[in-house]
């Protein structure tokens, strides 16, 4: 009885362990993201991804700036981007917007590890939350 207890008690302690951890492998709703890249040269800016409740996202790119929508089922990702604030960008960094937003907007899984999300489309992106 006192084995069955002990074993009960284990598995319980296991169960209420893990359970945060498979909360933290949800949407990132309600956090930003930056892109898991360097900085171009001559820039101080990484393009992030501010995403609301509601999944509505700021973007704030290279240099372009704006506003979209994030639909989410499962592992299932659409992305809607709204207009770009274009912001007088040198064209390479102009393009670079441009290619980022037409990947996020290609994406079609989406996948979370610990502070990593990934869309998965034509090219893989990968995002890290920003946890400051």
């Amino acid at each position: 009885m006192v084995v069955r207890q002990a074993v009960a008690a284990l598995a319980l302690g296991t169960a209420l362990q893990a359970a945060p951890a498979r909360a933290d492998e949800g949407f990132p709703f309600g956090l930003e993201m930056t892109l898991d890249v360097a900085r171009q040269p001559g820039s101080k800016r990484v393009p992030t991804l501010e995403i609301d409740d509601s999944g509505e996202v700021i973007l704030e790119l290279w240099c372009k700036g704006g506003k979209g929508q994030f639909s989410v089922a499962g592992n299932t990702v659409i992305f809607v981007a709204g207009p770009l604030q274009d912001r007088a960008c040198p064209p390479a960094r102009a393009q670079a917007d441009d290619e980022l937003v037409a990947a996020l907007s290609e994406a079609a899984t989406w996948k979370r590890q610990g502070d990593f999300v990934s869309f998965i489309g034509t090219k893989l992106l990968r995002f890290r939350i920003n946890t400051n």
